[in-house]
């Protein structure tokens, strides 16, 4: 049995981290096709413009207002989606957060606010989507991930050991998710010009906008394996440099970033 692929005419969609960047774009791009979009971040007026702004669209975009971090306000959500619009086709968990890891000031709060969102954000909604999808027989999950996943980088310790975590988690429930007809899929992009990446004081090589960056996933979500990456020139650039030895490693990435003049106290 050919493995399912969710449609506009099978369900609602449910986006999270639907407020800003690329969920936001990914929202509307999915509206434009036609979905029923259940857009879900903290702010329900940046959701509430959102959905003005799909005003005509084919589809259209419901404000969803959730706190990924709260296991029972996204239950809750993935219920009232389904009594109020249907059996969810396609759930898609973006929301994250990216806090700065200095080596030299570790922080216990940062690590475990980024993993509240990044990595517990996602579960506490696909725990619920995947049991509604067993339900119906039939599902579409993407989770998105990052292309710092690949290997360690600086700064990131916190934010790509989130996204690691994602990416092999998204592995491992594949062999089950495949005999349920729950298609998962994982998303790591190269640097999006977001919120999140402004916060960055270094070179962002193949920075993306967030909407050609949601034009890549929805190609993705339609006709896409297990893993999208992009822009490739970037990204397999990263998981070439990450099959290097370490000590070659780390000489590339510190040139590259150039991590080697870094002034830790700056």
């Amino acid at each position: 049995m050919k493995l399912y692929r969710a449609s506009p005419k099978d369900g609602p969609a449910w986006v999270t981290g639907a407020s800003t960047g690329i969920g936001r774009a990914l929202a509307l791009e999915l509206a434009r096709k036609g979905y029923v979009v259940a857009a879900t971040a903290r702010r329900e007026a940046l959701l509430t413009e959102l959905a003005r702004e799909a005003e005509g669209l084919a589809g259209r975009i419901l404000p969803c207002p959730a706190d990924v971090t709260d296991s029972a306000a996204m239950a809750g959500r993935v219920e009232q989606i389904e009594r109020d619009h249907g059996p969810l086709a396609l759930a898609i968990f973006n929301a994250g957060d990216y806090f700065p890891t200095r080596g030299e000031a570790l922080s216990t709060e940062e690590f475990i606010a980024t993993y509240q969102v990044n990595l517990f954000g996602v579960v506490h909604g696909l725990v619920p989507a995947v049991e509604r999808m067993k339900a119906h027989g039939r599902g579409h999950v993407a989770v998105i991930g990052s292309a710092s996943a690949y290997g360690g980088l600086p700064r990131a310790a916190a934010y790509g050991a989130s996204k690691a975590a994602l990416n092999n988690m998204a592995a491992a429930l594949k062999f089950d998710f495949d005999l349920l007809n729950i298609r998962i899929q994982v998303f790591n992009p190269g640097f999006v010009d977001t919120p999140l990446t402004k916060t960055n004081r270094f070179a962002m090589p193949a920075l993306m906008t967030p909407e050609a960056a949601a034009k890549r996933m929805l190609a993705g979500l339609e006709t896409g394996g297990f893993e999208i990456s992009f822009p490739r020139r970037f990204t397999w650039a990263i998981k070439l440099v990450n099959i290097l030895p370490y000590p070659a490693y780390f000489a590339l990435v510190k040139r590259f970033t150039g991590w080697h003049r870094r002034n830790l106290h700056q």
